[in-house]
């Protein structure tokens, strides 16, 4: 029971969570005329990539062997117009390499306000600190989301409902078919933190150019923390200068239960844990590296990220499912609305593990983001149908960016033309992202 009463809300379309896929939906949708809201639960956009400070937009580039390649892109569409508004206001670094392809490191204010600028040209309501707490019904059609605000209940309806939550919410409040990773078991979360007062120029010198950092530093890591001296989990680490002076963007933590099992954030315990754990083990790392490394002799802990950086959680059972051999075997599909060439990268374990697509990407189909049962739904973003290591390559921010394009194309498609999102032709999105840009062929 609520005293406060509720508000009604009446939208073309409604996107629930405004990380990448959430914002790319919600503009796509909202600039063919769609009244569009979207609903997120912080106060500004940006989901994993700001919140959980991942700081990195990866997916861009083919990886290769090749001597002395330069980075081929072949993503684009929304995620090549966001970086370019990026790039415009410093707000995007170079290609850096990673391993056997590249990544960008961008500045999590500049990303929120050019989420923010987007949204608002496009004419979407934003609700800001509001989350969904239960769905509308209509038989087996999803009608819209109850969403919980400060001011109190939101009654959101909407012809077409995106969930775009990353853990794949209103799917679950839904009571619609859905799994968690492999039998339960997801990848590790990381508590993302930022190091300043790094002597950049020192730091690469020693340590050269690639952000995944060489075995001198892992065996450094292993046996500092096999002497007690240091509590590292993780030895395979990566470090990213970012676009501002002295600093760099740090992946290093391994966030795991006190048993060592990777913790689960669906769970609120888990959750919390996950926190408490990550923000001490970033305090481990900042230490290690002042004491240890070239380049960080004064640095400092600047930040960490707002919440834990979350990889997998609850996906959605869709008509179809991304498999792992799609990714390892560059599969491509008449349906496919996005293409990936980044890795499986899949975190579970003393080490990552990276299994590398050279030279080639993987398409992936539009029936991986419509629900196998329930009407009026559609997903976008890392809850997306794939197998466990499958996911761990399309979960990334140019690949989310690419569905939430597709999935706001196809949600226009169901207003305009009547359809149920089931019943689009996945050519038809193909055809859609590919006339705004995307370059799928």
């Amino acid at each position: 029971m609520d005293a406060r009463g509720s508000n009604r809300v009446d939208s073309d379309v409604l996107v629930v969570g405004g990380g990448a896929a959430g914002v790319a939906a919600a503009v796509t949708a909202a600039r063919r005329g769609l009244k569009v809201t979207l609903v997120e639960r912080y106060g500004f956009c940006g989901g994993g990539a700001v919140a959980g400070l991942s700081g990195t937009v990866c997916g861009l580039y083919e990886a290769t062997e090749a001597i002395n390649a330069k980075p081929k892109q072949v993503v684009f569409g929304f995620a090549d117009e966001f970086c370019r508004r990026l790039e415009a206001k410093g707000g995007l670094g170079d290609p850096l390499l990673y391993g056997k392809t590249w990544a960008r490191v961008h500045d999590p204010l500049i990303w929120r306000e050019e989420a923010d600028a987007m949204l608002r040209e496009a004419g979407v309501r934003v609700v800001f600190h509001a989350v969904a707490s239960d769905v509308s019904m209509e038989g087996d059609r999803i009608g819209g989301v109850v969403i919980w605000t400060k001011q109190g209940p939101l009654d959101a309806r909407a012809k077409v409902v995106v969930d775009a939550s990353g853990d794949a919410d209103v799917v679950a409040m839904a009571g619609l078919p859905s799994f968690i990773g492999d039998n339960g078991r997801v990848q590790n979360p990381t508590m993302i933190f930022r190091m300043m007062g790094v002597d950049i120029g020192r730091f690469v010198t020693e340590y050269g150019a690639d952000t995944i950092m060489p075995e001198k530093i892992s065996d450094m890591i292993r046996a500092k923390h096999n002497a007690g001296e240091y509590r590292l989990p993780r030895a395979k680490i990566w470090l990213f200068p970012t676009t501002r002076p002295n600093e760099l963007l740090c992946n290093c933590t391994r966030v795991i239960g006190p048993d060592g099992r990777e913790l689960n954030t669906l769970f609120h315990q888990d959750f919390t844990d996950a926190e408490i754990e990550g923000r001490l083990q970033a305090r481990e790392y900042a230490r290690f590296f002042r004491d240890h490394l070239v380049g960080c002799e004064t640095a400092f802990l600047n930040d960490t990220g707002v919440q834990v950086g979350v990889r997998q959680t609850r996906q959605v059972s869709g008509v179809k499912r991304l498999s792992n051999e799609d990714v390892v075997k560059g599969t491509k599909s008449s349906d496919g609305i996005a293409v990936s060439p980044w890795p499986i990268e899949l975190h579970s374990g003393v080490k990552p593990r990276v299994e590398w697509l050279l030279n080639d990407y993987y398409e992936v189909p539009y029936g991986c983001f419509v629900p196998e049962r329930g009407e009026g739904l559609l997903v976008a973003g890392r809850c997306l149908s794939a197998e466990h290591e499958a996911v761990a390559s399309a979960r990334v921010t140019a690949q989310c960016f690419s569905y939430g394009h597709a999935i706001g194309h196809a949600a226009v498609i169901a207003v305009r033309d009547g359809i149920a999102p089931r019943h689009i032709d996945g050519q038809q999105v193909r055809a859609a992202v590919n006339a705004d840009g995307a370059r799928l062929d």
